[in-house]
């Protein structure tokens, strides 16, 4: 398996979460959760991503679709992309970071392009989804998935591997 592409930080004292507010300024995690929030229930694909990319940051592609309830990282939303005409499917959770006992860890997001995330997914800080790839709902995205293909499970399971073909384009 690959190890996830993230950033590694220790901690001392109790678990990092309690120390949440030495990395992150505690009025930008306070915006960042107001305006996620309105986002989740926002029925506008165009509001939801103008939230995104103007408040917090992200980089969202044309005609990327977030479906109700998606949570997006509150503290490093800016770490997170998605390529033009991604689907990210209902009440999925795209993180940037992990808080541990001993250690926080930081790491980007891509999400390519013509990308379809099922429902209920959780994508994990440090990995790359490929263009044109398939995430099965209730997924657990823990490592890198090629571009064209399908995966699917927890732990995550190549149900077809990608050819370098969209899918339904004859052989």
């Amino acid at each position: 398996m690959k190890v996830r592409r993230t950033e590694r930080f220790p901690t001392e004292g109790p678990n990092a979460l309690w120390q949440v507010y030495r990395t992150v300024n505690r009025w930008k995690a306070v915006r960042n959760f107001v305006f996620i929030q309105i986002s989740r229930y926002c029925p506008s694909l165009p509001v939801k991503n103008w939230i995104y990319r103007h408040v917090l940051g992200m980089k969202v592609g044309k005609h990327t679709s977030f479906a109700l309830m998606v949570m997006v990282d509150v503290f490093f939303p800016e770490k997170i992309s998605v390529g033009d005409n991604s689907i990210i499917g209902y009440n999925s959770t795209i993180l940037a970071h992990e808080y541990l006992i001993h250690e926080y860890r930081l790491g980007p997001v891509s999400i390519g392009r013509n990308v379809m995330i099922g429902a209920n997914c959780t994508i994990l800080p440090g990995v790359t989804i490929g263009d044109f790839a398939v995430v099965g709902a209730g997924a657990v995205v823990h490592k890198d998935v090629e571009p064209y293909s399908f995966v699917a499970g927890n732990p995550l399971q190549v149900i077809r591997p990608g050819n370098g073909q969209e899918p339904g384009s004859p052989d």
